[in-house]
């Protein structure tokens, strides 16, 4: 079961945490994996740790921003593999903030890569996927695309227009053989937020805070949202489209 033999898998901010896990879960899968980051760097520990475990990768260059390196991107992998069979829309960023301590310039910089990044990624590669009658695509959403979550205002606005994005695409093409839907974590453990509670007075305390917030007392691990884009990446999700999957360990449960 779940398993992705001779599927081409893109995966977008794939260099760490989330769309790290995901690449290396897709490539133990059976699928061949373009990792996709801006930094060349970070995108070659992954290439790196996916071949460690046997798997079939490669990095490809790609800041989700640029509609030219989007288009050149696709074109490299059907040069290349004859085929996309699997697009994951994970790259994404974040702020801290409600509306009185957003600018407009922050609001512009996470709509670029939250919402035209997915867009962006997207447009390039869906007609290859009309043309192979067949597709799937999964975006990285969030719980604040769900709920809102104070001082998020620039994340959580973003977010609700991912998942917009994708019960909007799904209903677009669903009867042309392309799967769309999006994945809704709750904190997840990763190296960015390992960053930013150490921008905290006392991390400690930051941690639990954060935890807390998940009814279960802790927040998921990167591999738990990738298990997840495998089942919905395999065939025996099949029947699944326009789907806001919530892996929240419960934050939702009370609202």
């Amino acid at each position: 079961m779940f398993t992705l033999q001779n599927k081409v898998a893109l995966v977008t901010g794939a260099g760490s945490g989330i769309g790290q896990s995901i690449a290396e879960t897709f490539a133990r899968a059976g699928a061949y994996v373009f990792v996709a980051d801006r930094d060349a760097k970070t995108g070659a520990e992954t290439v790196q740790r996916v071949h460690k475990g046997a798997g079939h990768c490669e990095f490809i260059a790609l800041d989700v921003t640029s509609e030219e390196q989007c288009a050149s991107a696709s074109r490299k992998i059907i040069e290349q593999k004859g085929r996309l069979d699997i697009l994951v829309n994970n790259a994404g960023i974040g702020h801290v903030g409600t509306i009185l301590q957003t600018t407009a310039a922050d609001l512009d910089r996470l709509y670029a890569v939250n919402v035209r990044g997915v867009f962006n990624v997207t447009k390039a590669v869906l007609p290859e996927m009309l043309k192979q009658k067949c597709g799937n695509i999964i975006n990285l959403a969030s719980i604040g695309g769900v709920v809102g979550i104070r001082d998020r205002l620039a994340y959580c606005t973003t977010k609700f227009a991912v998942v917009g994005l994708t019960k909007s695409m799904a209903l677009d093409h669903a009867l042309e053989g392309i799967r769309v839907n999006c994945i809704c974590p709750g904190r997840v453990e990763t190296p960015f937020v390992s960053a930013r509670l150490k921008e905290y007075q006392d991390p400690q305390k930051a941690y639990q805070e954060m935890a807390s917030t998940q009814a279960i007392g802790r927040m998921a691990r990167p591999e738990e949202i990738a298990a997840a884009a495998l089942y919905l990446a395999s065939d025996e999700s099949a029947f699944i489209t326009g789907s806001d999957f919530i892996i929240d360990g419960g934050w939702s449960a009370g609202k």
